[in-house]
């Protein structure tokens, strides 16, 4: 992840009380959010980082996912992807597949198990993100203004 921190800032405009507020409530519900998430996978009985990688699996737009791949969406080493899915395979969400496309490559697929499971947080967490949309376009509209 790249530091933003360092990079100076093109915009002369001053940050005011309404910046900060709507910054503070974004992280509030980005923080809401996470633990909605935890709470929802753990019910479901997953850890949350199981749950984040059976969804990115799932959602990759290109399809086949690599355990580096896994690693990169995930944000995480490639030792940790590779522990993870370990412990995926272990639990049946996970299958290691060879790349129909390039025989030496494996590829990650989900079981019934992961998909039955992802299904039913995905209704959960789609409802949760739905029924907070309007205050999410809120704080958007607010950290938008130029």
């Amino acid at each position: 992840m790249e530091n933003r921190l360092s990079e100076p800032k093109t915009s002369k405009r001053r940050l005011t009380a309404a910046d900060y507020a709507a910054l503070a409530r974004w992280r509030q519900v980005l923080r809401r959010f996470s633990a909605f998430s935890a709470s929802a996978a753990h019910a479901a009985g997953l850890p949350p980082q199981q749950h984040q990688a059976i969804l990115a699996i799932k959602g990759h737009a290109q399809g086949a996912v690599t355990v580096g791949g896994l690693a990169e969406m995930l944000l995480i080493t490639p030792h940790a992807a590779t522990e993870l899915v370990d412990r995926l395979c272990a639990a049946r969400l996970v299958a290691r597949r060879k790349d129909p496309r390039d025989r030496r490559r494996l590829v990650l697929t989900l079981t019934r198990k992961a998909e039955r499971i992802l299904h039913t947080l995905s209704v959960v967490h789609l409802q949760e993100i739905r029924e907070n949309a309007s205050a999410l376009f809120s704080i958007l509209r607010a950290l938008m203004r130029k």
